[in-house]
């Protein structure tokens, strides 16, 4: 009978203990918002209509994460690689930034940073190899 509250007790500071150590960085966030985002543009199994409303939706997420990532006083001074690369990459790291710079959609936006185009992408044919 009385294993019960020291177990829960035990429950109770691991969740606390793993929860601290889950915290993740605002570039972190926004770098796992940006690759489901994209996974969506990608994703073929989504209908277009689906697949629009979940880029705009992302889209007010990422706009979010980018703000903070772009407010994030952490990052000033840190000389990692992540932080180096996101801040070298500025269009794909900041996608809806760039695309609206550009005055473009995310997607064209993310296409032209890898060198292709909608039509580019529209006329490839699928091959098996």
């Amino acid at each position: 009978m009385k294993t019960k509250p020291i177990i829960t007790a035990f429950v109770f500071s691991a969740v606390v203990s793993f929860s601290a150590l889950a915290e993740a960085g605002t570039l972190e966030n926004l770098e796992r918002e940006r690759a489901l985002t994209i996974n969506t543009m990608l994703n073929p199994e989504i209908a277009i209509k689906d697949r629009q409303a979940k880029i705009a939706s992302a889209k007010v997420r990422l706009i979010d994460l980018e703000r903070m990532v772009l407010r994030d006083k952490k990052l000033t001074g840190r000389n990692t690689p992540t932080v180096r690369q996101a801040f070298e990459n500025y269009d794909l790291t900041f996608l809806v930034h760039g695309a609206t710079e550009k005055n473009i959609s995310i997607v064209d936006a993310w296409l032209n940073q890898l060198g292709m185009t909608t039509q580019s992408v529209l006329s490839a044919s699928l091959r098996r190899r």
